[in-house]
């Protein structure tokens, strides 16, 4: 008998170490497809990004593409209703650090009324940096976007984002605006 319950133990022990390895990894595993999924998101939505400036609840132009070193504020090429004909596939969308959580908050139409609110939902969860640059046409990168002087509809060739997680450190995407139809085009050499 006392040698049944020391091999009981011993499995025990053994079982026991297996099952708290295996949650560890499923844990790690369902936070690296999260992380997954939120880049693949961010990457989406700066490739649909296109040139098409918006009015915000006081009536103000804005540009196409609003960026901060902290977070930005873009239009881009949203989903088709099919249901609907006569509705626009853009839409607004804002992404900024709130806290620890990375928000992406989305508004139901481009051109605000007063009173506009977006839905907002979390792309990620426990990340302790999110930073962004620009690059634009001249080649040279730029810690807010428009630059000085800029048109309104005038996007960056580039966007450089940077995420500073508390498990992993820090990711970074450089992440090549799309040439939509919407987008403007660098004007060609010797061209006004």
């Amino acid at each position: 008998m006392a040698v049944f319950a020391a091999l009981a133990a011993a499995a025990y022990g053994g079982l026991s170490s297996i099952a708290r390895t295996r949650g560890a990894l499923v844990a790690q595993q369902d936070r690296f497809a999260a992380i997954t999924r939120a880049i693949g998101g961010l990457e989406r939505d700066l490739r649909q990004a296109v040139a098409r400036p918006v009015r915000d609840e006081a009536g103000i132009m804005r540009p196409a593409l609003i960026g901060r070193g902290d977070g930005l504020e873009l239009t881009r090429l949203g989903f088709a209703d099919p249901r609907r004909e006569a509705s626009s596939n853009l839409s607004r969308l804002a992404l900024a650090l709130d806290g620890r959580e990375l928000k992406r908050r989305r508004y139901a139409v481009l051109d605000r009324a007063p009173g506009s609110v977006p839905t907002s939902s979390t792309v990620l969860d426990r990340v302790d940096g999110f930073m962004l640059r620009y690059l634009g046409q001249d080649g040279a990168w730029q810690t807010s976007w428009p630059p000085a002087g800029a048109d309104a509809d005038v996007l960056p060739r580039a966007v450089e984002l940077r995420l500073v997680l508390d498990d992993l450190g820090e990711l970074r995407r450089m992440v090549e605006l799309s040439g939509s139809p919407y987008a403007v085009a660098p004007p060609a050499a010797g061209v006004p």
